[in-house]
This record gives structure tokens, sequence and C-alpha cells, in this order.
């Protein structure tokens, strides 16, 4: 993602089920949210935190 990037984006990896996540830059951190559910609670990840949690996916440690 862009640093400067505010708009929120799914990835190119989604299927067309509806089943994604939504994420934006914003704010000096990373924002995620239910693309079902827009209104909805955003997970805010600092920018190490981000780090981390893409190696934990990346690595399987994180379950869906």
């Amino acid at each position: 993602m862009k640093a400067l990037d505010s708009q929120w984006r799914t990835s190119s990896r989604s299927g067309g089920n509806g089943a994604c996540v939504e994420a934006r830059y914003a704010d000096h951190a990373t924002q995620v949210r239910d693309s079902k559910d827009r209104q909805g609670p955003v997970l805010v990840f600092g920018p190490g935190q981000w780090i981390e949690f893409i190696k934990g996916v990346r690595a399987g440690a994180v379950g869906a």
C-alpha cells in the first residue's frame, strides 16, 4: 500500500464471494475492516505491528 493512500482497498487475490477484508493506510497506521460490514469495527495496526501480522499470515500462524 502506498504511504499516503487513504482509500479502502481489497486484495486482487480476493474471491468474488464477498468474504474479504479491506485495508488502507491512514493516520500513520494500517486499518483493516470486513468488506461485508463497512460500518463495523476497524482493526488498527502500527507500522511494526502490521509487518509482524503479515509475517504471521504468510507463515500460517494466523488462521482464517
